[in-house]
């Protein structure tokens, strides 16, 4: 039999299944998600004051007056490094790499520099992790990368200087995007295809929960070297436990390891209870050669051309909104860690909204993300318009905090919703390659992200402007998308021609039964589906267009 078969003998999602859900969805993601916010705590900027000649002395950071402030800020970004070692004293109630090495003034992008070379790892991790693992395997690519990254991140807690951490903090993020990405692979690759949606969101839900957990243990722990170190102590726990876990199925099977890929469905049958489970598999078919999609393609066809398009801006401006908001968290005012739990929190109803609303005829998937993705634009745009320093009345609860969380909210259901949209839209040839090159975009909008928190030293609403301008425009630009709940998958780009044919075509004759019924002659308005051919394929792209 094949492995599809013998998943139905060993169980779909058994015991052994719901515990490799905890591993690789839950505690896994807890471990990547602190690893990709953890700049948000490791580089926020403690209280600190300043004993200069010429200005008053001991004038704390943020309690001084406006000439004071510019005065002060002239000095700093003229001063030479020893200079402000020498004047600057940072407090004491947590400490930073910004404390460490005093990455203020001219030297304060080197915070938004490190995390942008995190996300920029990741980039690389994401595409270099999924070639490999498809050519040695899920499991050995993925503990790899996983001992590597804990290694990494280690290290990151010892850096003894800034050039160290910013490298460390690439490498981290390559082995953290590759090896969650082919954990999660595998770990669809050990269940059912009826419980992949679910094993995905349960790894988004968690992803959440962690950003939290991290607010939580950086309340407790307040040196930055201690926090990065525990951090992947966590991370050490998971790896340890995952040792014990399969190879993918799957994977051997499409390798033609028959034997080994028996060996793994039998493990999983015994940990599931079902001893008696026998069977045999049998090498795959022959599959019958098909039309294979290339990258060029999604830019070949009017129609691909016009999605392409659209969802690469779409996933750019998530991932951008998304990590831009959570990293913006320590320029709220109040407490940071408050701040950035929220931030993580605010994002667990998001999932089950957008799940239900996506699924209803009368919202469906386009209609849903455009929604969200108004919703989140139009609260970022509202900041602007408030009173910069204001915390009473009506103020006190519309405020940047409030709107930056509703506006996480909204972001996050859109980027959920967005994976399962791309996918629909592509046909199964190409599906992959357009998935692959929506999610470059994506990684983009990431490395971008950690830079436009720093646009509020321009104007201070300004960030919120660029989140709510992305968000407003790509929330229009996805209402030019065809809907695509119910509709089935298309299998070839013939398919989606055909398709375009076919919406055409009903909707001239539902046309025509408007026209028919108004002149009172409803049989000359019913038409034949022989007319479909008379309709241009390439309309639908002047729609999208």
């Amino acid at each position: 039999m094949e492995v599809e078969e013998a998943f139905s003998l060993v169980g779909q999602m058994g015991p052994y299944q719901v515990y490799l859900c905890v591993l690789l969805a839950v505690l896994l993601q807890l471990y990547v998600a602190t690893e990709a916010i953890l700049i948000a705590l490791v580089g926020a900027t403690p209280s600190y004051h300043w004993d200069l000649q010429g200005l008053s002395a001991n004038q704390s950071h943020g309690n001084h007056s406006v000439s004071e402030q510019r005065a002060f800020g002239e000095w700093l970004l003229s001063a030479n490094g020893s200079e402000v070692h020498k004047h600057i004293r940072f407090g004491s109630s947590f400490t930073s790499i910004v404390s460490e090495w005093f990455l203020i003034g001219n030297a304060s992008y080197k915070v938004s520099a490190a995390s942008s070379f995190y996300f920029s790892g990741v980039f690389l991790g994401a595409i270099s992790f999924g070639q490999l693992s498809d050519r040695f395997g899920r499991k050995k690519v993925y503990l790899t990368g996983f001992a590597l990254d804990i290694l990494f991140g280690i290290a990151n807690g010892f850096s003894p200087s800034y050039e160290f951490f910013a490298v460390s903090q690439f490498l981290v993020g390559m082995m953290n995007g590759g090896m969650s990405l082919v954990a999660f692979v595998l770990l669809n690759e050990c269940v059912g295809t009826a419980y992949w949606a679910l094993a995905g969101s349960i790894g988004g839900l968690f992803f959440a929960v962690g950003i939290a957990q991290f607010a939580l243990l950086g309340y407790f722990i307040r040196s930055w070297r201690t926090l990065a170190v525990v951090v992947n102590l966590e991370g050490a726990v998971v790896f340890l436990l995952s040792l014990f876990i399969p190879e993918s199925p799957r994977w051997l099977y499409s390798q033609g390891r028959l034997n080994e890929a028996e060996d793994a469905l039998y493990l999983i049958a015994k940990r599931n209870h079902k001893q008696k489970c026998t069977f045999s598999l049998k090498r795959p078919a022959e599959r019958s050669s098909r039309e294979a999609g290339s990258f060029m393609d999604l830019f070949r066809y009017r129609i691909l051309l016009g999605r392409t398009l659209i969802m690469m801006f779409t996933w750019f401006v998530c991932s951008l909104v998304y990590y831009g908001l959570t990293l913006n968290v320590g320029d709220l005012g109040g407490s940071i860690y408050a701040n950035l739990a929220l931030s993580g929190l605010i994002e667990i109803p998001a999932y089950p909204i957008c799940i239900y609303l996506i699924n209803q005829k009368w919202f469906g998937r386009k209609r849903t993300l455009s929604a969200f993705l108004f919703l989140g634009g139009l609260a970022c745009l509202i900041v602007m318009f408030l009173p910069k320093k204001r915390d009473t009345g009506m103020f006190a609860v519309v405020n940047s905090r409030s709107l930056s969380l509703l506006g996480k909210l909204a972001i996050s259901a859109a980027f959920n919703i967005v994976y399962i949209y791309t996918s629909e839209l592509y046909p199964t040839v190409i599906r992959n390659v357009g998935m692959g090159a929506c999610s470059m975009f994506s990684r983009v909008g990431g490395i971008i992200a950690p830079f436009v928190p720093s646009l509020k030293s321009v104007q201070w609403s300004l960030p919120y402007i660029v989140f709510g301008a992305a968000g407003l425009l790509s929330g229009l630009l996805s209402l030019l998308l065809p809907e695509t709940l119910n509709n089935p998958l298309l299998e070839t780009i013939a398919d989606l021609q055909e398709c375009s044919y076919w919406r055409l075509g009903d909707e001239a004759m539902s046309l025509q039964g408007l026209d028919g019924s108004q002149s009172g002659d409803r049989d000359s308005s019913t038409g034949s589906g022989s007319e479909d051919e008379f309709y241009d394929a390439d309309e639908e792209t002047h729609m999208i267009k």
